[in-house]
């Protein structure tokens, strides 16, 4: 087979796999997540059967425990936040009113200083964004409402996922044998040395990115819920999970706290400690955490992680977003692997006397 006629094949793998995956992303989600606990509880499972164990023995003693504690944190944690959403959501129309009497100056001297017409324009082009951001939040809603879907992605969530993962982790070193038995003999060893670069650089970014976030939510919500902010473990847990999206969670977390603590407090001392705790938080992460949990070397640019959840969440829902961090870290190697072989190649240096 020509090197033209092989690379048509994995075009047209490549793109059956994203048509499968397109039309089966709703069924996915516990697959995808027990495949995601499967490789990171792998390294757990080597190093006890290192010890003796017996793989049957290590896969239930991992899952076992895995999930127990999982349940655990859910029972727990759960029925606070619960308590705290519908506190939030009950005090909501509160928190507009307070707001709306804030702006409120600021309208009606903004509205003396415009003419007639140019407030009838503003007032039409406000009115037409209006409808349209309710008609996407009502799509967006219905989307993930319509037929049950999110329901039983919940319950397919918490019942396959630790079924598959049993099983998965079980057969872990059997799956991978044979997938690197499938690999092409003349290519095998460049293959192998690309996998073992996405390894590094998913187990380096995935697990030290979710260590980030979960010293980032304990953070955030010890600290706001010291100040005296309203609903400060809500606010602060979703701070520090959202941290995994570059600046969002940050930027997010400190405009609300702010607005907490100016419709709660009525004073400046408030905001400045909300302030503080976020400067602390950034700089120890920036300092310590990252570089030492994370490290600099993984070729994961913030912005490129940002598209790749955006990507994988508007092409393939939910599944998508489980896969953006795993599949865009294969791409930048890969994108790496090329370039290096591009400025090895006559291509780049120019001299016809070499075949690459």
């Amino acid at each position: 087979m020509t090197p033209a006629m092989r690379a048509i094949v994995w075009i047209a793998a490549a793109a059956f796999f994203i048509f499968l995956l397109s039309m089966l992303s709703g069924v996915l989600i516990p697959f995808v997540a027990a495949m995601t606990l499967a490789y990171f509880l792998d390294p757990i499972a080597e190093r006890l059967e290192a010890r003796g164990c017996s793989r049957l023995v290590a896969t239930v003693l991992i899952t076992a425990v895995f999930f127990a504690v999982a349940a655990g944190v859910v029972i727990l944690i759960v029925p606070i936040l619960q308590a705290q959403i519908m506190g939030f959501a009950s005090r909501l129309p509160g928190y507009v009113t307070t707001i709306r009497e804030w702006i409120a100056p600021w309208v009606e001297r903004a509205r003396a200083g415009l003419a007639g017409e140019d407030l009838s324009q503003i007032r039409a082009a406000a009115g037409s964004y209006a409808g349209q951001a309710v008609q996407w939040v009502a799509a967006m809603l219905g989307g993930l409402v319509s037929g049950g879907r999110a329901i039983l992605s919940l319950i397919s969530l918490v019942v396959v996922t630790p079924v598959v993962t049993f099983y998965l982790l079980l057969d872990w070193p059997r799956l991978v044998a044979r997938i690197d038995s499938l690999l092409p003999q003349g290519a095998a060893p460049t293959i192998r040395a690309q996998i073992l670069a996405i390894d590094r650089v998913i187990s380096g970014f995935v697990l030290g990115q979710a260590t980030v976030c979960l010293i980032l939510a304990a953070y955030y919500a010890t600290a706001l819920t010291l100040i005296g902010i309203d609903f400060g473990l809500l606010i602060g847990l979703g701070t520090g999970l959202l941290s995994f999206i570059p600046y969002f969670g940050m930027l997010t977390g400190l405009a609300v706290s702010i607005v907490m603590a100016l419709i709660q407090f009525k004073a400046m001392l408030p905001v400045v400690l909300v302030i503080a705790v976020f400067v602390v938080a950034q700089a120890v992460d920036g300092v310590f955490l990252t570089p030492r949990l994370v490290g600099q070397s993984i070729g994961l640019h913030p912005v490129w992680i940002i598209f790749a959840l955006m990507a994988g969440g508007a092409l393939f829902g939910f599944t998508g977003v489980l896969l953006a961090v795993p599949v865009a870290a294969a791409i930048g190697v890969l994108v790496r692997f090329a370039a290096e072989r591009y400025r090895a190649s006559p291509l780049f240096t120019g001299d016809r006397g070499r075949t690459g």
